[in-house]
């Protein structure tokens, strides 16, 4: 069992992974850095979808490259996470969201391209993904557990809003997103979450709350010294709480949903 992982602002090493240095891997997509090695006691594959130093914006993450090159190197599955803005003025910051649902209407890559891996006419295995819930259950239960062992409240279920960065939202934007039902926003897991689907790649993902989102809390809007701060804290509160959730992972998921294919 091959474990893939995908951190991100905040979490460009994975704590306590015994690995060297990122690699290159070579995709159709163009490289992505992977780091291979054991954590939790577990082989695991992983991807800090910014890079070192936050090099990539979250409108230069490579997706397709990142999750073409977890299943090349033998992803069976794959937990990720994110720090997220939150559109519940309940939820209190620092808090675990460990994610139901997607909101990802334009389905398109940073660069505005489809978000597919379904570019070329006539590839084999070309088609359509369709599923009820875009995350595997037996993933989001052992984020849930693992959470829970490692005493980190979280929130069992919500939904993600992917929004396009690298600025933030107007109120106006998140109010829309508040009617639709999201639960938190950030830039980069809806198109993970459907890459992910594509390849047949089992996919859960874990939200931290680092602020309010514009407009939440007029009368109390989160100081962005106060995001940077969480971002930060964050990193512990993913390394431990993953520590707790890969060793749960013993047989790969069955993929989410179903494939209507062509060829």
């Amino acid at each position: 069992m091959r474990i893939g992982i995908i951190t991100g602002s905040g979490t460009y090493a994975l704590p306590e992974l015994e690995a060297g240095a990122p690699g290159p891997v070579a995709t159709p997509f163009g490289e992505a850095l992977v780091s291979e090695g054991r954590f939790a006691q577990a082989d695991v594959v992983h991807v800090a979808r910014h890079g070192e130093g936050h090099r990539r914006l979250s409108s230069a993450v490579t997706h397709q490259a990142n999750i073409w090159a977890l299943r090349e190197r033998g992803a069976q599955a794959i937990l990720a996470v994110t720090v997220c803005g939150s559109l519940d003025p309940e939820l209190e910051l620092g808090t675990l969201i460990v994610f139901d649902d997607l909101h990802f209407l334009a389905n398109r890559l940073p660069d505005g391209s489809l978000c597919t891996l379904h570019t070329e006419p006539g590839a084999p295995g070309r088609g359509h993904w369709i599923f009820e819930r875009p995350f595997s259950e037996p993933l989001r239960r052992a984020l849930l557990e693992g959470a829970g062992e490692a005493g980190c409240a979280a929130r069992d279920g919500g939904c993600y809003g992917h929004v396009d960065g690298p600025r933030f939202n107007t109120q106006t934007e998140i109010r829309m997103l508040m009617q639709a039902g999201v639960t938190a926003v950030s830039q980069t897991a809806g198109p993970e979450t459907v890459l992910a689907g594509e390849a047949k790649l089992p996919y859960a993902l874990l939200g931290y709350a680092t602020d309010y989102a514009n407009g939440v809390k007029p009368e109390a809007p989160t100081p962005v010294e106060e995001l940077i701060r969480l971002v930060e804290a964050s990193t512990a509160t993913f390394a431990r709480t993953l520590a707790a959730a890969v060793p749960r992972v013993t047989a790969a998921p069955d993929p989410v949903g179903t494939h209507f294919s062509w060829g």
